[in-house]
């Protein structure tokens, strides 16, 4: 079994991002609910215990069962984490007096202590806590310390566990990423051997098990998700793996036809579906997104069960769901609230007899990029920009028509273009352009015009689980705003989206 590390999830902000640090690493690891720990298997090596926005002080402070991993395996305590190691095993944790959030110095008062090994005095590290550990229990030792923070990091004698006040998997502690390196290679013992090689080679393992000679229909939209879980179906299934690629009319101009030319060359089976009229008839006069997601959701699986019941002995359909689908739309891997249901997370209605079967779940977006690379994925749908499932519905803003459609696709594709022609798109994580609710005055010749306005967004993240806006220089957006104001009829005005993500997310709806 793939040796692994456990992340017990409090509901930090920041709990994907160890997770992130730890991949990095070459180190899988899963993220599960404190309350829902998993059976401990001899695969795991290891247990983290995340921040939270709880205090320990709280009459129902979130308290895990560690009876199974306490003193029994590698453990490390991040912000609550440590706070709870301290807290309910004797220790005594209250109001913090004096600032303890943002950047702060590390001083390190065991620095042959295996966990802080490597480490140097006065490195910065981040902070976020309004609590702190006032007192630790006997066999507890300090470790570390700040200028305000006292118990900054601790060890139990005796024990494989280490808890420290500050968070190393954000960017800005310095040495963050040498003090996971520490706990997970020379304390747990972890080879750093998940690599995209190994994922592919027991992924391919794990579906030809799982499906066996049965059939799947896979949803392909041309993205590097779907097609890299094609990839990897097909690799488990041959011949049993069905494609279909299904035209919503809510995809970018020409698409459709360049995107099932694009897969002729993969060797897969793949069917073209143009369904156009029934997503707009689902979604005229919905202006809500969440209404908007649900109704394109609804007409993919009424589409998908008719694709599936011409072939009666498909028994799977396959979907190229990532990780931040999930953490995004339902709390599966953690005590975090909804931002946004996706139209492939959740499972299948009981009328449709399909199981579904989604070899990516686990990965993000620049994991199923490294391993398209080692599948051989053509680099035109490789490098592709994310694209949403419920494509330009989304970037629609209020209700759909069929017109609104056709003019954000030719904003988008003079948009993109342009980035692609001034060597930008690669440069940038993800760029689309959003038709907005709103009208505003312009002049055309001497004419008044009252017509739409747009906007352009392009963002630079990792994962898509943070990001932020792109500065593309002036004079490219000048000529972009230029182009779509003279080509586009219909816009008479354009501008730029400048928010990140947090606050803002990366879609406007």
């Amino acid at each position: 079994m793939q040796e692994q590390i456990l992340i017990l999830d409090f509901g930090s902000q920041y709990t994907q991002l160890i997770a992130r640090r730890l991949r990095e690493l070459n180190v899988y690891c899963e993220i599960h609910p404190y309350n829902k720990v998993p059976t401990i298997t001899p695969n795991i090596k290891g247990v983290i215990l995340s921040g939270s926005p709880h205090s320990v002080r709280e009459e129902n402070a979130p308290q895990p069962d560690l009876s199974n991993i306490k003193g029994k395996l590698p453990l490390l305590g991040v912000c609550y984490g440590a706070q709870l190691l301290a807290h309910f095993y004797g220790g005594e944790v209250g109001k913090s007096n004096s600032r303890e959030y943002g950047r702060a110095h590390l001083e390190l008062v065991d620095p042959k202590n295996k966990l802080l090994n490597g480490l140097t005095q006065d490195k910065e590290v981040w902070m976020s806590h309004a609590d702190t550990i006032l007192k630790i229990p006997a066999n507890y030792k300090i470790i570390a310390s700040t200028r305000d923070v006292k118990v900054a990091a601790y060890a139990i004698d005796a024990e494989e566990t280490y808890c420290i006040q500050f968070h190393p998997e954000v960017y800005h502690t310095t040495e963050g990423s040498r003090l996971l390196k520490n706990f997970v290679y020379d304390i747990c013992g972890c080879k750093g051997s998940w690599t995209p090689v190994s994922f592919i080679e027991t992924t391919i393992a794990d579906l030809k098990t799982q499906l066996g000679d049965d059939k799947v229909i896979l949803g392909l939209s041309g993205g590097v998700d779907s097609s890299v879980a094609a990839m990897l179906l097909h690799q488990a299934v041959g011949k049993n793996l069905h494609c279909i690629f299904v035209d919503n009319g809510l995809l970018r101009k020409n698409e459709f036809e360049s995107v099932l030319d694009s897969y002729k060359h993969m060797g897969l089976n793949v069917k073209g579906v143009n369904a156009k009229q029934l997503f707009y008839d689902a979604l005229k006069g919905l202006s809500d997104p969440e209404l908007k997601r649900k109704a394109i959701g609804k007409v993919f699986i009424d589409v998908f069960d008719k694709e599936s019941k011409l072939d009666k002995d498909a028994k799977w359909l396959g979907q190229g769901t990532i990780y931040p689908d999930v953490i995004e739309s339902v709390s599966v891997k953690g005590p975090s609230a909804t931002i946004k249901s996706h139209h492939n997370v959740g499972g299948l209605p009981d009328y449709m007899k399909l199981k579904v079967v989604e070899p990516l779940r686990s990965l993000f977006k620049d994991e199923v990029r490294r391993v398209g690379k080692a599948l051989g994925l053509d680099e035109n749908i490789l490098n592709r920009h994310p694209f949403p499932g419920p494509g330009l519905a989304i970037r629609i803003l209020g209700d759909i028509t069929e017109d609104k459609v056709k003019i954000l696709q030719e904003v988008d594709a003079i948009y993109i273009d342009g980035l692609k022609h001034h060597g930008l798109y690669n440069q940038v994580w993800q760029a689309g352009a959003i038709l907005l609710n709103v009208q505003s005055v312009g002049v055309m010749g001497d004419e008044r015009t009252y017509e739409n306005a747009v906007a352009l967004r392009a963002v630079s993240s990792t994962d898509g689980m943070t990001a932020d806006w792109c500065h593309l220089p002036y004079e490219f957006l000048a000529k972009m705003s230029n182009e779509i104001i003279n080509k586009v009829r219909g816009v008479n005005r354009v501008v730029y989206d400048i928010s990140s993500k947090p606050p803002a997310t990366i879609e406007w709806e």
